[in-house]
């Protein structure tokens, strides 16, 4: 069991007792600090005795402190699960259900409520082609999250639960995102070498969630999507999609301008452009671990822009009638071309 904190001793202090209830004989708890100011670090350590605490020597963001906490985890089974999540009753057992039923997953998340259990906040990400992502039902009565368990776009990294086998295929976030798309990018890296992301609705956790969005977060995400592209998609696939990617970052650029952080979208640009050479290299050492076709790889993404949280233009009826077009018409192409 995996946990980053910066400056949330607050939190942790609500949320750690619930999970340190659940841990059983051998089971591991790593908490990797990013240098908190508040007490975190002391908090851990009174609440959870046994947990090994990783105090790292600067914040270098939540990626970094992961790597850090899993490179000296023991177990078959690698668990993340965000500072500001409480698990409910069973979580623990239920989370482990899918290493021990046969489903064959690589990785998986539980179903994550909000709004103290009453909303969902994720029943499973989604991947549009374009590379935006985003929570599955999130603000939805959690009545109506499925209660089977099934395959998803990507898990997220709320409880991120992996086998030490997909692991050690595809080892370590990437440190340079520093927050955000660290789930997409694994999810993606997974399945790209053959692995399966589901989701086991009988894991609940609530996460304390906070949609809102300042400038810096927008341009985190816009870079990281972009670097996640670089890094993931095969080559037939950007091939085909750069027209709608085009289309897509002249959008964003006039939504960006509209919504007050054009400037961090500008950025984002710039951000990619000067890790190009980089990402490229990351890239090749990723590619050469491909074990499925272009068409296998993206037939897990949604050509739907979904999201309450994207407007109303996103789901407009002509605009969702030619992104499906596009997209059926990508697929079809990949088919041909995997024969």
């Amino acid at each position: 069991m995996i946990v980053v904190t910066h400056d949330e001793r607050e939190v942790v202090e609500r949320c750690l007792p619930p999970l340190q209830a659940q841990l059983e004989d051998g089971d591991e708890l790593i908490v990797a600090d990013n240098r908190s100011t508040d007490g975190t670090a002391d908090a851990v350590r009174r609440i959870a005795p046994s947990a090994q605490v990783i105090e790292m020597p600067s914040n270098d963001g939540y990626m970094a402190a992961a790597n850090a906490a899993l490179a000296r985890a023991t177990g078959d089974l690698l668990l993340t699960l965000d500072a500001d999540a409480i698990v409910a009753p069973g979580f623990c057992d239920a989370i482990r259900r899918p290493a021990v039923d046969g489903r064959g997953w690589a990785a998986w998340m539980g179903l994550v409520t909000m709004d103290g259990g009453r909303l969902v906040n994720t029943s499973g990400g989604l991947v549009h082609f374009t590379g935006i992502s985003w929570a599955g039902q999130a603000g939805e009565p959690v009545e109506r999250a499925p209660t089977e368990p099934r395959e998803v776009g990507f898990a997220t990294g709320v409880c991120l639960t992996i086998t030490r086998a997909a692991w050690e295929k595809n080892p370590g976030f990437p440190p340079d995102y520093f927050l955000y798309f660290d789930d997409v990018d694994f999810s993606l890296r997974t399945r790209l070498s053959g692995g399966r992301i589901g989701v086991e609705p009988a894991a609940r956790v609530d996460h304390l969630y906070d949609f809102a969005k300042g400038g810096r977060k927008w341009r985190l995400l816009e870079r990281n999507r972009w670097a996640t592209i670089v890094r993931t998609y095969p080559g037939e696939l950007l091939a085909l999609l750069a027209p709608a990617l085009a289309v897509t970052e002249i959008a964003l650029l006039g939504i960006a301008f509209a919504g007050g952080w054009g400037s961090e979208k500008l950025r984002s640009w710039g951000d990619v452009a000067g890790a190009l050479p980089r990402l490229l290299r990351e890239r090749r050492a990723i590619q050469a671990r491909r074990r499925v076709p272009a068409l296998e790889f993206a037939r897990h993404m949604t050509p739907d822009l979904s999201s309450a949280y994207l407007g109303r233009a996103a789901r407009a009826r002509p605009i969702g009638a030619a992104l499906r077009l596009y997209w059926s018409l990508v697929l079809a192409v990949l088919g041909r071309l995997g024969r």
